[in-house]
């Protein structure tokens, strides 16, 4: 067998250990979830005698699951377009005018990517803004959050795009708004579109930021939701588990279903020429 095969079997093989393992738990979360309280109360692996399909009913009723779905909706999508456009318009900037301080405040901006966030200062902004406890509050924090990265995936992307579109939509008459608009945005397509994905499933997973600045449960979303109904009924281990489908089913669906966008705006700006 030649060696080359013989490395794509094992890369496979690894490939697919890997996946399983990660797979086991959201199965164990389904299967529990369709099981009496009794047959869920030991987390096992097995198949449910009788599928409880009324566990989500009574999870959507008592956990509130509408609301929170709605806020998260809310937080997700307006923090992914309010980040998404704002870095896209920093990135544009920024690469088109690579100056040494330009260069340091793409930096700068990127460094967010890995800096732990500091929630007392953070905690004083919020106060001080009339922001705290707000739907708005945690919209402008979801969308700065994802700035970082999204401005360190879209400026190498920019770079690709010839400036001779610039300089012949200037001599056209376009203004730098409608120059970036018009003819620039367009063809950030596939980056946008993998930032927005990613951007929209680690805010929809996002546990601390809501926990912290969300104090009324009438703005909690989802990921809040999961936690007061554990807290409420952790003996349950059926109804939480539930509630935990409910939760991820989401982001697995909107993952499947934009995956080969992502994987399109991640090589985009490789071959791009």
């Amino acid at each position: 067998m030649p060696l080359r095969r013989v490395q794509t079997v094992i890369n496979h093989t690894l490939a697919a250990v890997v996946s399983l393992i990660m797979f086991i738990p959201v199965y164990l979360v389904i299967v529990n979830s369709l099981k009496t309280k009794a047959e869920a109360s030991a987390m096992g692996a097995g198949l449910p005698t009788l599928l409880q399909w009324e566990n989500f009913a009574i999870v959507i009723e008592r956990g509130k699951l509408v609301t929170a779905f709605g806020n998260s909706v809310l937080y997700a999508v307006g923090a992914t377009l309010i980040g998404t456009t704002v870095a896209a318009l920093a990135a544009y900037v920024l690469s088109r005018n690579r100056t040494r301080f330009n260069r340091f405040v793409y930096f700068f901006l990127i460094m967010g990517i890995a800096m732990p966030t500091n929630f007392v200062t953070l905690m004083k902004v919020m106060q001080m803004t009339h922001l705290i406890n707000t739907q708005l509050g945690i919209i402008l924090l979801y969308a700065a959050s994802s700035i970082p990265f999204s401005v360190f995936l879209i400026y190498a992307f920019i770079g690709t795009i010839p400036r001779e579109l610039d300089e012949a939509a200037i001599i056209d008459g376009c203004n730098p708004f409608r120059l970036f608009f018009s003819v620039i945005y367009p063809l950030l397509t596939p980056v946008l579109v993998t930032a927005g994905v990613l951007n929209l499933l680690g805010i929809w997973n996002e546990f601390l930021l809501p926990l912290y600045y969300l104090n009324s449960s009438a703005y909690w979303p989802m990921t809040l939701a999961v936690y007061n109904f554990f807290g409420q009924f952790q003996a349950d281990w059926s109804l939480v588990s539930a509630d935990i489908v409910l939760t991820i089913l989401p982001v697995i669906v909107i993952y499947l279903f934009a995956q080969r966008f992502i994987l399109a705006g991640m090589t985009a700006g490789s071959v791009k020429g």
